[in-house]
């Protein structure tokens, strides 16, 4: 009987899943509504024709619409239509992933460079960490790594090192991608756009800081490494049968077919960063370019074209969970709008932000984002759902527009790699039989390392007027 109360306490602690907790925070807004009192700043259009918030015109509206219950009904559908470009973008990058993934290529070339560097430590590290934050910097990947785990864990387990180096490897490599993206078309160019920013510009920033940065995460898992190969006692999952490495597993070979897929992998992300900062390409010509991959890769690498479609298909379905949620984010920014207290929250959150200097208040805006990840760990999501509150703030307390999405960005990527809320994340430490606790004492020294490189690099972006 002790069990079964035991049992049902900790049902009570378990973190729900995450479109229970947008449901749940979409009903808080709606509560807001009813409490908070309506009110608005006067937005006028800046030089480019953007509409910014002018600092000091708040005002309490006293004839605000008071909403419904079922508002919370009516509000999913026009949110999933307001998000639309950004769901449809979502669906077509998941499948031309799915059609690139089929071909091989990225499992021959992620295989063979483990393969390679499979007797140096250093390198070995330094690349797989450097591939999966590329990937993860550029495409977004994150899911699409969950197939590499089983090979990984047995490449650290001939290496005499554990799982926890390899997921280490992964995750850290694709958190500090998400982190310093400069092109991640499901968070960089989603925050710009919300927060009326040209897609990409800032770019020169975000590359100059992704080095050290980048660092900081090699250190923190070669350094672990090192630690365990020299003497496995040390481990932090030493003792855990679930973490014993299973035997490894095969990988494709690379051929000329995977090559020249690879290339035009290579070709897209060139064109995307052209045609963007060229020719002002925008979701519909960057879904046209990875389309255009998508046919590339059924060419080269001779696939049928039946199994290219189940592919393309079998890909977007894995990304309807972050469709989904992106619409679901969006119902809560409307719930706002709709109640007229977006502006109110705002003009609350400024206020101790208006009370220290700048550069102390773009690390407020990075500290309140990483919070907020523990409860929309869709990047997407939480871009659509934080972004339109974070821009008007930056507004009025002297942060430009593009630090704050510096800000948002380093705190849901960083954070990723720790929220328990993040499914990608679980599904990768239960592959390798990690237990939540053992990875929390492995990478929370790391996030602290990372929160203050971040908060350096967003002051240091303050005082040089980064726009």
């Amino acid at each position: 009987m002790a069990g079964q109360e035991k049992g049902t306490r900790r049902s009570w602690l378990r973190i729900p899943h995450t479109l229970v907790l947008m449901v749940i925070m979409m009903a808080a807004a709606l509560a807001m509504t009813w409490i908070l009192p309506a009110g608005n700043f006067e937005m006028r259009p800046n030089e480019a024709g953007r509409m910014m918030v002018v600092p000091g015109t708040y005002e309490v509206v006293e004839d605000a619409p008071v909403l419904a219950p079922w508002h919370l009904l009516s509000v999913v559908p026009r949110a999933m239509a307001s998000a639309a470009d950004v769901i449809f973008f979502v669906f077509l990058i998941g499948g031309v992933l799915g059609v690139v993934r089929s071909t091989g290529a990225i499992d021959a070339a992620i295989g063979g460079m483990l393969q390679h560097f499979r007797e140096r430590l250093a390198l070995l590290v330094l690349a797989s960490m450097f591939v999966f934050g590329t990937f993860s910097a550029a495409f977004g990947m994150a899911a699409e790594y969950i197939a590499f785990v089983g090979i990984l864990v047995a490449l650290c387990a001939a290496l005499r090192l554990d799982s926890m180096t390899a997921v280490g490897m992964m995750v850290v490599g694709y958190g500090v991608g998400y982190g310093v993206s400069f092109m991640n078309p499901f968070t960089v160019m989603v925050a710009q756009d919300i927060a009326e920013l040209q897609p990409l510009s800032g770019w020169w920033y975000r590359l100059l800081i992704a080095g050290p940065i980048f660092a900081i995460g090699f250190h923190h898992v070669y350094s672990y490494a090192k630690k365990v190969r020299a003497d496995p006692s040390r481990s932090l999952v030493a003792g855990i049968p679930s973490a014993v490495a299973p035997p490894p597993e095969d990988y494709p070979p690379m051929n000329w077919p995977r090559r020249l897929v690879l290339l035009a992998l290579g070709a897209t992300v060139v064109g995307l960063v052209l045609g963007v900062t060229l020719q002002g390409w925008w979701l519909t010509e960057l879904a046209a370019v990875f389309l255009g991959l998508a046919v590339a890769a059924v060419v080269f690498a001779r696939l049928r074209l039946d199994d290219a479609a189940e592919s393309f298909i079998a890909g977007a379905a894995q990304l309807t969970a972050t469709a989904l949620l992106v619409g679901f984010a969006r119902s809560i920014s409307l719930i706002l709008e709709d109640g007229m207290v977006l502006h109110t929250i705002v003009n609350s959150l400024a206020m101790p932000l208006e009370q220290v200097r700048a550069e102390f208040s773009a690390v407020g805006m990075l500290l309140l984002q990483s919070l907020l990840n523990l409860f929309v760990p869709s990047g997407s999501g939480q871009a659509f759902a934080t972004m339109p509150i974070m821009a008007p703030i930056g507004d009025l307390v002297g942060v430009s527009r593009q630090v704050t999405v510096l800000a948002y960005q380093f705190g849901d990527g960083f954070s990723n790699m720790i929220v328990p809320t993040n499914a990608v994340l679980m599904g990768i430490l239960g592959l390798a039989g990690i237990p939540y606790d053992r990875w929390f004492r492995f990478v929370f020294p790391l996030m602290i390392k990372l929160t203050i490189a971040a908060a350096i690099a967003l002051m240091v972006a303050v005082w040089i007027g980064y726009t």
